[in-house]
């Protein structure tokens, strides 16, 4: 535990918490906010040029229980953004500062001090899923009685969403440090997962909508695989038409996390540190 104190000591030391932190608020309210524009948007003419499919999907995400699952679990795509970054730094931090000779001389067992890493981001992970969460929790009841649907917390699959969610945030805190294991440098490790998630998620987007809409629908099935979506789908209120069930989600982001957290030790135990 003094390990994981010591991690969290380095990460509280740097600027970049905390201006990630200032970030993150203006971040979290535009997801509420889109995210109920959608839920009022409502569903669109059956001369709007959407498919039969399309239109299932998006007449089973304004159901009240998905609705309040997706209002609920608000600021994820940012929120896992931040947790990502953060867990990268913690790793490439000790490149950045040189202080990674004297990290591994002080604990050898280089196995405890990567573990101890993977546990300071999954702090940082739940740090900022309970704040999003709290937010959630006082703002969202409000819109979900303004949309006339009630709060719908005495719903097990809105706390199922919220559970799941905090899964979520862990899983991505140990791809973050994975990640910053395999980019040692500070700078480029942000630059890179920064732009990789959020241009990169929507570039993928595209190639799977113009691949579903020209070659076959069940490529659709397939953009499960990319970590973004899977951690959406998983926190779902149902399953929705023309997805895979939310527990694929959970499993592909569950692989995700275990073959990075497992590279991200080996690595560490056999690569020079200078």
């Amino acid at each position: 535990m003094s390990l994981v104190n010591a991690e969290l000591f380095k990460v509280r030391t740097t600027s970049l918490w905390w201006i990630m932190g200032i970030i993150l608020v203006p971040l979290y309210a535009a997801s509420v906010l889109a995210n109920w524009a959608q839920a009022s948007a409502g569903v669109p003419p059956s001369d709007a040029g959407v498919s039969d499919t399309q239109t299932e999907q998006i007449e089973a995400a304004l159901q009240p229980i998905n609705i309040a699952t997706n209002l609920y679990t608000s600021g994820q795509y940012f929120g896992v953004l931040v947790v990502l970054l953060l867990s990268a730094i913690i790793v490439t931090s000790e490149f950045f500062h040189l202080t990674a000779t004297t990290t591994f001389l002080t604990t050898p067992r280089r196995e405890s001090v990567i573990l101890a890493k993977f546990g300071a981001a999954v702090v940082i992970g739940l740090i900022v899923w309970l704040f999003t969460t709290i937010l959630n929790l006082l703002v969202v009841p409000l819109i979900m009685n303004n949309l006339d649907l009630g709060s719908q917390l005495g719903e097990p699959a809105v706390w199922r969403a919220i559970g799941l969610n905090a899964l979520a945030f862990v899983l991505w805190a140990i791809l973050g440090v994975g990640a910053g294991v395999l980019i040692r440098s500070q700078i480029a490790a942000t630059l890179i997962l920064a732009i990789t998630y959020v241009v990169g998620t929507s570039v993928i987007g595209l190639i799977f909508f113009l691949l579903t809409e020209y070659v076959a629908e069940w490529i659709n099935n397939l953009q499960v695989l990319v970590p973004t979506v899977a951690s959406q789908l998983m926190i779902s209120g149902t399953d929705l038409p023309g997805t895979p069930p939310r527990w694929v989600g959970a499993v592909v982001l569950i692989g995700y996390a275990a073959v990075l957290g497992f590279i991200g030790t080996w690595l560490t135990k056999r690569r020079d540190i200078s």
